[in-house]
């Protein structure tokens, strides 16, 4: 790589070449600068190069001095578009539209995007990867006529505006008039100073307007008025509204309160099931900070970076008598499916008693936002549709509309549209760009249309959109980097010194039936000495997946596979996860092994890592595994292993239950689809057998194993998987509820939750598991964290009683084990351990697959309850039983489906009262005259049916028979 391009190698350039390769022998020179830096109190010069060309390409196909060979720009169009940095940041959706093509994207302007937002970043770079677009990456900061120097009293950012305009000048100049050379930009000195120089310059606006399509309008961030009616123009400026908000504090002051200990900073978590209750986690303060209502939310969004502040004490909330979709209530109004772990659970803030009979029960720390650090609005595109409303008068005329989301934790967003008409009956896309004081609703705009409303596949996509799920097929970049196939073990691979031959050992797999993408095999020898040799064998993804490719880029951003009722979303393209990686039976393959001794008592005696080369003999079902195992007839080698493995995993299982170790139920649930019509024929609770927790055990062994050894090496930058315990409020309902059936749940440690759930039995089947799912719902989520940004004894696993946890054993389908995969081999002296991994480069890996782990857990979700709707459009009976009581109704499971949602006693406008009661002391709820009543866990018959509710979104009732 020459110098030139190792300077510029953070550029746009792994998904656009600006410059062709091999570079020809052209003139090159280099400029020299000197930085002073202080380090340790010493002074030191550093000597900085940078490199010119005069041989970059312009990318302009009828260019008659650079290689048309490289061209990326349209030889039809009649204007060439050149954007500032503004531009992309706030019209990434507008230069996304395909109206807008043929566009120069300038080094020091993508390098400015990257600096700020490294989601419009990301944006623009798939822009560049479509051929479609004629968008075109140009080295002006690296071009000998192209590149400016900051002279002295200049800003960084008038420098930049100054290399922009001379990189536009260069162009007209460059291409000699053949083509219209245009800068966009909104900034009035920038614009005014390019056309004293001589340049054409626009703003966005006026170019879109000379497109002559006004449906393009709608996609600015800010829309013009001049079309609308002079009242509604009056009506927006700040000087004639009344101010709504309180006004957000300025960082100087923040700062300030935050040194003081007089403000707290976290993340808004918006809860789940009601717009304006959140809560707030700081590290500055101990407890969950409450924030609710609408101002004290103070215009924040779910997700954003705040600053809070405490409010009185006489201020905090308090909980009273709760009813389904009252106002204090936590609960949703729709059916859900229940959790399947708690990783799944939905996070709601804890809520405190449940009757009319209690006027306070406590109070919590409450307080209100005064500073939002940072949006996070940017990398959200939101769902849904507007609400019904009446055409404006005239053709064309600007209407003022109100989008509601999917997402209920989001509020209402006022847009401006020119086309209302055409899209009062579709799915939409829009953005959120302000928020301002004097406004109750949030300001955005249309981005695109998804489709009609109601239809099957449109809602699916809503459902993608929403959670941030690309489904996009994989780029030619991205295809690029994959190996020629078909592919098989080399002689190289086999010779390879780091990597051990184990084709000759009786290796298998076990997973779900019709499993194609096999993470993960095993291998189970008795050794001479009375022990086993067990193996975890988990595929080789890191080698063909390399550092900072467009193939890693791309995992690292998409973070994890989507597993959807009737698809499967890849992380890695099929090649890879179903083929080269896949560790079929029959073929040989690349792996990295974990290995043990182990005691017929399951005790480890010692364990080593391996790269290997294995070939799997067979790759078997849950249900076949299982049948083997069951089958006292069956003796041949391969069912021998699988019951030495099952052995050795129940001694495994049994001593982490020992340890405190929770089981908690899974609710997870399973369709079956007619094959031709694509609509669920049935859905039920997933069984779970010995052979899935055969696997789980050896699993969860190698991942600790492998937590243990990068930790070891690494003790300030290995990602590791925590699973924080749950505070006393969040269990104080799973408390309430097992206290009104007669039980005493012991929740001081895990261990003693864990004996308690074991003695929580009655009558009913359901009793031990319905206890357990509602133990689920009281867990916090799983996350990934670098081990160097916390304290040993945070990393614990509540759940599995693990000091040490994190995830190797699914590298093709998590992102999370492919980063693991290379700091074990950086362990072992295999590989080096590459540098985004430390400089707390690491946190911020670990936050994304947060946030795409928990994106796909939602969109997974809510997929199988769009099949469950398509199940329940025939309406049903079926039993349920009771989980939680409230003043109007009660909230309901129903074991068969693994679907939790409520059922009205009373009106849904009434919150309580009428002719129903209820008793506190027996958790029930009553009749006033006592002719009836309803008790938690009780059977109930429910009537099952799909309703039509506001804007059309489909939802599940139920009701009691």
């Amino acid at each position: 790589m020459s110098p030139m391009e190792e300077d510029a190698s953070s550029s746009i350039l792994s998904k656009s070449r600006s410059i062709k390769e091999p570079y020809p022998s052209k003139k090159m020179r280099h400029n020299d600068s000197y930085a002073k830096r202080s380090r340790n109190g010493r002074i030191f010069v550093q000597r900085k190069e940078h490199y010119l060309r005069d041989d970059i390409y312009c990318g302009a196909p009828f260019c008659t001095i650079c290689d048309s060979s490289v061209a990326c720009l349209n030889a039809s169009a009649s204007t060439l578009l050149v954007v500032d940095s503004n531009v992309i940041l706030n019209q990434i959706d507008l230069l996304e539209n395909p109206a807008i093509t043929n566009v120069v994207l300038l080094s020091v302007v993508l390098e400015e995007v990257k600096n700020k937002n490294m989601a419009a970043y990301n944006r623009i770079r798939a822009i560049c990867s479509n051929s479609m677009k004629n968008f075109f990456v140009f080295l002006n900061e690296h071009h000998m006529d192209t590149y400016v120097k900051q002279m002295s009293g200049e800003t960084k950012n008038d420098r930049n505006d100054r290399a922009i305009r001379v990189a536009t000048q260069w162009y007209q100049n460059h291409l000699g008039g053949a083509i219209k050379v245009l800068l966009i930009t909104n900034d009035k000195e920038n614009k005014r100073k390019a056309s004293e120089e001589g340049i054409h310059a626009e703003t966005v606006e006026s170019y879109v307007k000379s497109l002559d399509r006004p449906d393009l309008l709608d996609l600015l961030v800010r829309p013009a008025l001049e079309d609308v009616a002079i009242e509604e123009v009056e009506d927006l400026r700040p000087s004639k509204r009344k101010v709504v908000y309180p006004e957000h504090k300025q960082m100087p002051e923040i700062n300030s309160g935050l040194d003081r200990g007089i403000y707290h900073q976290g993340r808004l978590h918006v809860n789940c099931y009601k717009l304006f209750k959140a809560y707030v986690r700081s590290k500055s303060f101990s407890d969950e900070i409450i924030i609710d209502g609408r101002l004290n939310m103070n215009r924040a969004f779910d997700g954003d970076i705040v600053v809070v502040e405490i409010l009185p004490q006489d201020r905090w909330l308090q909980v009273k008598c709760l009813s389904i979709a009252g106002e204090e209530d936590e609960d949703d109004e729709d059916v859900h499916l229940a959790p399947k772990s708690a990783e799944d659970a939905p996070r709601t803030i804890p809520q405190q008693g449940s009757t009319a009979e209690m006027n306070v029960v406590s109070s919590r720390p409450s307080g209100c936002v005064v500073g939002i650090i940072k949006r996070n609005w940017h990398s959200i595109r939101y769902c849904g549709s507007l609400e019904p409303m009446p055409m404006p008068a005239g053709s064309g005329a600007v209407a003022r509309a109100f989008f509601v989301s999917k997402d209920s934790r989001i509020p209402k967003i006022q847009i401006q549209t020119r086309q209302l008409e055409n899209l009062l009956d579709k799915r939409i896309i829009v953005n959120v760009y302000s928020w301002d004081r004097n406004s109750q609703y949030p300001s955005g705009h249309y981005v695109r249309t998804i489709g009609e409303i109601g239809g099957k596949e449109i809602e699916r996509k809503v459902v993608l959109i929403e959670n941030d799920i690309n489904s996009e097929a994989f780029s030619p970049q991205v295809e690029a980097c994959l190996p020629p196939l078909p592919w098989s073990v080399s002689s190289e691979d086999l010779a390879n010194p780091i990597r051990q031959d184990l084709r000759h050992m009786r290796v298998f797999s076990v997973d779900p039936q019709g499993c194609k993408d096999i993470d993960d095999a095993l291998h189970c020898y008795a050794l001479p000495n009375g022990n086993f040799e067990v193996g975890v064998h988990i595929a080789d993804v890191t080698n063909f997946v390399h550092p900072d490719t467009p193939l890693d880029e791309e995992a690292t951003e998409r973070g994890t596979s989507v597993y959807l009722v009737e698809r499967r979303i890849d992380m890695l393209p099929k090649p890879l996860t179903e083929d080269v990686c896949s560790l079929r039976s029959d073929v040989e393959r690349l792996a990295f092994s974990v290995i043990w001794e182990m005691t017929p008592e399951a005790d480890i005696r010692c364990s080593r890592f391996t790269k290997s080369v294995i070939k799997s003999s067979a790759a078997l079902s849950y249900d076949e595994a299982q049948v083997r195992m069951d089958d006292s007839r069956l003796m041949d080698p391969l069912t021998t292993d699988l019951r030495n493995m099952n052995s050795l995993a129940k001694k495994m299982r049994q001593r982490r239950i020992e340890r405190g170790a929770l089981t908690l139920a899974s609710a997870e649930v399973k369709f079956q689809i007619d094959t031709e019509t694509h609509d669920p024929l049935d859905i039920g609770m997933y069984q779970f057998r010995e052979a899935n927790q055969m696997v789980e055990e050896f699993m969860i062994a190698a991942n600790v194993s492998v937590a243990q050894q990068i930790v070891k090496s690494f003790p300030l930058c290995s990602l590791l998987r925590r699973h924080p315990a749950p505070t006393k409020e969040m269990l104080e309902p799973l408390q309430r509820t097992a206290a009104a059936v007669g039980l005493h749940l012991d929740v001081s440690s895990s261990k003693a939750l864990a004996d308690s759930l074991d003695h929580a039995v009655g009558d009913d089947p359901y009793f031990n598991k319905l206890i357990r799912i509602m133990a689920t719902r009281c867990m916090s989520q799983a996350v990934y964290f670098c081990s160097g940004d916390l304290s040993p004894p945070e990393y614990h696993h509540y759940g599995l009683a693990a000091p040490l946890y994190t995830h190797f054993t699914s590298p093709i389908r998590r992102y999370a084990d492919v980063v693991v995969h290379r700091l074990l081999a950086a362990s072992l002296g295999i590989s080096k351990l590459p540098s985004k991994f430390q400089d707390r480069k690491l946190t911020s890996i670990a936050d994304n697959l947060n946030k795409r782990h928990r994106n796909a857990q939602m969109a997974e979700r809510a997929d199988k309850e769009l099949h469950a709707l398509d199940k329940f459009r025939y309406p049903t009976d079926e039993e349920a039983r009771i989980v939680k009581i409230r003043s109007n109704g009660f909230f309901v499971f129903v074991p068969r489906y693994g679907i939790t949602g409520p059922v009205y006693l009373t009106p849904r406008a009434e919150k309580g009262g009428g002719e129903w009661y209820v008793d506190e002391q027996q958790q029930k709820i009553k009749k006033i005259d006592g002719s009836l009543s309803y008790s938690m866990l009780q059977k109930v018959k429910i009537h099952m049916e799909v309703v039509k509710c506001q804007l059309n979104w489909p939802k599940l009732q139920l009701s009691l028979i």
